[in-house]
């Protein structure tokens, strides 16, 4: 017998036309839509190390881990049926109204209703008809008394657990009747397919998944069987012990006590079942195989054969929580489904506080891809799931720590769109501070010079400010041709008159000019790796990195400005927000220097006047 090379603690269920996996920490759940897409949602889960250690002592753990994975995969299937249950393409007028009255969708009342509906079932199949046919029972033979003692209470419970595990093989039975859920044990079988073929050691490649078996011993199905046949003898065990000495003249109290002590009991069940399947789990020996049959012959009707299609469902979910287990900077990922604009953004903000990405990210993100301004996203309304996917693929783009802008493709600077992306860094906000200080200064037919332009947002919002009452010269040179090709764009884009040159600060520049401003370098070396992960990793180093001090480049412009700058001219600089009193003594031969702060009050430009 081939044994399997690499046990793996991943287990899963099948969804509705999916498959959630279950790892460590994380799940992820992937679900083909009504465009045959496969959509996936990712999420983290509390680790084990993280856990309390009672929680994964033997026995105990089996309580905790029933609960969670029960917890888990009804989260899953609900969620799973937001994507699998389709809407018509122009939604009802039912659907409409409830959108818009009750800010609720369709679907999601569909989907509280079936799960209420599911409980109720529950309760009267394996709670309620199990005790009615055995009382039943106990009217034709007197051998059999709920309360009876010694063995008469004894046959009483072990008839009982009998119906219920007969009333849960119908159940599986019946289910096989409807096509829906035999395709569900199609997903099923995926599952476990795939987790034996990593097992085995195998590439997880839909060839390979497909000759593996669609039996397992983790089957909850299995389980479930182990968990019917303990409680069947705890129960009985504890029925048979405690009748006597809980017997009231009221025979309705005499049951309502037995159902509490049953109900508290079920956690020991839980616990005795989960290390019961643990060992079967460890070992392929046939001494063992007696044991795991029944839950075999269980699975053959609780899984088939699946498709190419649902194989690549269980992949892709396997896959989604080997990589977010072995790696904590995989970000989450969420269905596009129809949803509350309130709970959409609720969900995102919380997901950009655990990666320490601005919140506000979250309202620009909801603003631009639903086309509302900012302060109406309070107003409650219905996302529908096309506008949702807009969303989600910026965001989940934004949780690997991609700049927002790099994403969107541009920025706004002083009113003026502006492309971005890694060839260049963001004009940020205070920036627009420095061309308020230069366009009122500037006269008919005045030239200003724009060093280290990157994006050429400076050098564009001058030109066109200047344009609409006078004739000024702009040209702007950056060492970096790929940034010039991002400035041009943006010049083409604005229909701004600006002149590029490729040029190490002054190196390749001719004449003279009255207005020179720069935002150069001014990072300190050393701090650029303690810096966001979206600025570090994302923007281009080379305008970031200002040498130790961060202060190079001012140093280098101080040396020949002069050369370049007319008399009576102006250099305008923007620095760091620690930097500014020593950029003055940089340069102190200059007639006048004067620090201009942000609107937080920080000293970031230095104007230089000779």
């Amino acid at each position: 017998m081939k044994k399997k090379t690499q046990r793996t603690y991943i287990g899963g269920q099948a969804v509705l036309q999916g498959v959630m996996m279950r790892g460590k920490r994380s799940m992820a759940t992937a679900v083909r839509d009504d465009n045959g897409v496969v959509q996936m949602e990712a999420k983290r889960i509390t680790p084990p190390e993280k856990r309390s250690v009672w929680s994964r002592l033997p026995f105990v753990r089996g309580i905790v881990n029933f609960v969670a994975s029960l917890i888990d995969g009804m989260k899953a299937l609900l969620r799973s049926s937001d994507v699998a249950i389709t809407e018509e393409e122009a939604p009802s007028k039912l659907s409409k109204w409830m959108a818009e009255k009750w800010k609720i969708s369709v679907s999601a009342v569909l989907t509280a209703a079936a799960a209420v509906f599911g409980v109720l079932l529950a309760l009267a199949l394996f709670m309620f008809l199990p005790q009615y046919a055995t009382d039943w029972i106990a009217k034709l033979f007197p051998v059999v008394a709920r309360d009876g003692e010694g063995l008469a209470g004894l046959w009483y419970s072990l008839i009982e657990g009998g119906f219920r595990l007969l009333i849960f093989i119908l159940y599986i039975l019946f289910t096989l009747i409807f096509r829906s859920i035999r395709e569900t044990y199609r997903y099923h079988g995926a599952e476990h397919k795939t987790i034996n073929c990593y097992e085995y050691g195998m590439p997880l490649t839909v060839e390979n998944v497909k000759k593996n078996s669609r039996l397992h011993d983790r089957c909850g199905t299995t389980f479930l069987f182990i968990v019917l046949i303990i409680s069947i003898l705890v129960l009985a065990v504890v029925n048979w012990v405690l009748a006597p000495y809980i017997a009231t003249p009221y025979p309705m109290l005499n049951s309502a006590i037995l159902l509490v002590i049953k109900l508290l009991l079920l956690p020991a069940v839980a616990g005795i079942s989960y290390e019961l399947l643990k060992l079967f789990s460890l070992s392929q020996s046939p001494i063992l195989l007696p044991f795991k049959a029944p839950g075999y012959l269980l699975q053959m009707l609780t899984t088939r054969e699946p498709s190419d299609d649902m194989i690549e469902c269980a992949i892709a979910a396997f896959e989604k929580v080997l990589q977010m287990d072995k790696d904590p900077d995989v970000p989450e990922m969420t269905f596009a489904t129809e949803t509350k604009l309130s709970k959409l953004q609720a969900m995102m903000k919380k997901s950009f506080a655990e990666k320490e990405i601005d919140e506000a990210d979250a309202e620009w993100i909801l603003s631009l891809a639903l086309n509302v301004p900012r302060s109406k996203l309070s107003e409650e309304r219905i996302v529908t799931r096309k506008e949702c996917r807009a969303v989600l693929d910026v965001f989940e783009e934004r949780l690997t720590g991609r700049p927002l802008w790099y994403i969107i493709g541009d920025t706004e600077f002083y009113g003026y769109k502006i492309k971005v992306d890694e060839r260049v860094l963001i004009p940020r906000p205070e920036t627009e501070i420095l061309v308020r200080q230069v366009v009122p200064a500037l006269q008919d037919g005045d030239k200003v010079l724009d060093l280290c332009t990157g994006s050429g947002a400076i050098a564009v919002a001058v030109a066109c400010e200047a344009a609409k009452d006078k004739t000024v010269a702009v040209t702007a040179v950056d060492i970096s041709e790929d940034a010039l090709e991002v400035a041009r764009e943006n010049a083409r884009v604005n229909k701004a008159n600006v002149n590029f040159i490729k040029s190490d600060l002054f190196e390749n520049v001719r004449g003279r000019f009255n207005v020179i401003t720069a935002n150069p370098p001014y990072v300190r070396r050393r701090e650029i790796d303690g810096l966001q992960r979206e600025v570090r990793d994302f923007e281009p180093r080379i305008a970031l990195d200002g040498g130790e001090d961060g202060l190079d480049f001012y140093r280098r412009i101080a040396e020949k400005f002069s050369r370049y700058l007319v008399r009576g001219g102006m250099l305008v600089v923007e620095c760091g927000e620690d930097q500014a009193q020593e950029i003055v003594k940089i340069f102190s031969r200059c007639d006048y220097a004067m620090i201009v702060k942000d609107l937080n009050g920080k000293e970031r430009f230095v104007k230089i006047v000779v």
